[in-house]
């Protein structure tokens, strides 16, 4: 009989685990259609990281078109404020595949990312364009693999432009502010990089520079060549660096 109650004790609990085992699957899965964001937690080193993806046009002030995929600012910003709180998540893997979009909202969520106290990696896939490389560049360590690509072009102005000296200098502040936050955290010097937003010779009807996977990583724009293989292990020897402290 007590044999019995335990069998049916055991079946239960497993039963119970794999409910549970699906609503927390169930649970991801909406958040990764909701808002592209996961925590990957079934990993042999036993952290906790959460996955944020930058994807499509980085929307600022204004909403991009419906049928646009964005990257929405007011979304990320309270996520990374969280994450820095949240004494449960030990690292931060950011995936991007971006072609820019809004300057100000761009580099407030590379402030936020590089100013994370928890260990950050980031992995360009596709494309890490315009804004983008900030955005790259912001984490502790970073990755591109080698089909991706990274476009460096000068500040360009949307909508109704006045032609006077001050407008040209606000456009110049802006660029220095990009130029300087890269430069500041990756190992391309501020005066390189300018050199290459300013090339004529490669980009159809435009001024800048298209890198590949490897070019951009011996331009010192990112660490290494790599996958998600690589960026997650890095992440966990991060990690185990930051606990060892």
């Amino acid at each position: 009989m007590c044999e019995k109650k335990q069998e049916n004790q055991e079946e239960q609990n497993l039963l119970s685990d794999k409910m549970e085992n699906l609503k927390k699957e169930e649970s991801q899965n909406q958040q990764i259609e909701d808002t592209g964001q996961v925590t990957l937690d079934n990993n042999e080193a036993r952290c906790h990281i959460h996955l944020l993806t930058i994807i499509g046009e980085v929307e600022g002030h204004e909403s991009a078109a419906n049928q646009s995929k964005t990257t929405k600012y007011e979304h990320v910003l309270p996520k990374l404020a969280m994450i820095e709180d949240d004494e449960n998540i030990d690292g931060l893997l950011v995936l991007l595949n971006t072609v820019g979009g809004d300057v100000e909202a761009g580099l407030a969520i590379a402030e936020m990312i590089a100013s994370l106290s928890k260990p950050t990696v980031s992995l360009v896939l596709g494309g890490g364009h315009s804004i983008g490389v900030p955005l790259a560049v912001s984490a502790d360590y970073t990755f591109i693999v080698p089909s991706a690509t990274m476009v460096v072009h000068p500040v360009r102005s949307n909508g109704m432009f006045i032609g006077v000296v001050q407008s040209y200098r606000n456009m110049e502040k802006t660029q220095d502010r990009i130029t300087g936050f890269v430069s500041e955290h990756s190992h391309i010097t501020q005066k390189r990089l300018e050199e290459l937003m300013l090339d004529t010779s490669q980009l159809v009807k435009d001024v800048g520079t298209m890198l590949d996977g490897e070019e951009a990583v011996r331009e010192g724009l990112i660490d290494e060549v790599g996958g998600i293989s690589q960026a997650l292990k890095k992440l966990y020897a991060l990690i185990e660096e930051n606990m060892e402290k």
